[in-house]
């Protein structure tokens, strides 16, 4: 980056009335460019005066800094920032986050399904049977009697006392769910 030009009473004169006489201007100009984004406009306004300062190539003959050459360099700034926003992805404000916090705790999920699993283990065979038909293979009463080969009626009650059971293997395994 060039270093400022020294800072003189003169030059100082002179970098008041570059910003009197073009900032204004040139500020309105932006801001209709950039929507009504007054922020980014006076960012803009500021580098483009700034490169105007360091640039000899802004002035004229007269020493009287050239408003063509100032509104190009604040064009092609802007378009510079237009190009480089979409070169980016896009920025998403993370807020929904704290909004819902996660409740679970995968280790303490896991222990949970291996303590069901323990007591689901510890059951007669013919309530096990009937626990997972219905409530892992999502099997109707029907679809379980069928795969099980004994009535509607018994599989209703089978679940009904496996419940029961899978409630107390837990309750001896000091299991309490969350």
């Amino acid at each position: 980056m060039a270093a400022l030009p020294e800072t003189t009473p003169d030059h100082e004169a002179a970098l008041h009335h570059l910003q009197q006489a073009h900032g204004p201007a040139l500020l309105g100009y932006l801001t209709r460019q950039t929507r009504g984004d007054v922020h980014r406009a006076e960012d803009i306004v500021q580098e483009t005066l700034m490169r105007a300062w360091r640039s000899p190539e802004s002035r004229n003959e007269q020493g009287q800094w050239n408003s063509a050459w100032i509104y190009t360099v604040a064009r092609r700034i802007l378009i510079d920032q237009i190009r480089a926003a979409g070169a980016r992805p896009i920025e998403l404000q993370d807020t929904e986050s704290d909004a819902h916090p996660m409740t679970e705790d995968p280790v303490e999920t896991l222990i949970d399904t291996q303590e069901v699993r323990a007591a689901l283990r510890s059951l007669p065979e013919h309530f096990r049977l009937t626990l997972i038909a219905v409530y892992y293979r999502n099997l109707s009463l029907a679809e379980t009697a069928e795969l099980l080969g004994i009535p509607a009626g018994t599989v209703k009650s089978r679940t009904f006392y496996a419940l029961r059971a899978m409630r107390a293997a837990l309750d001896n395994r000091e299991f309490n769910p969350r």
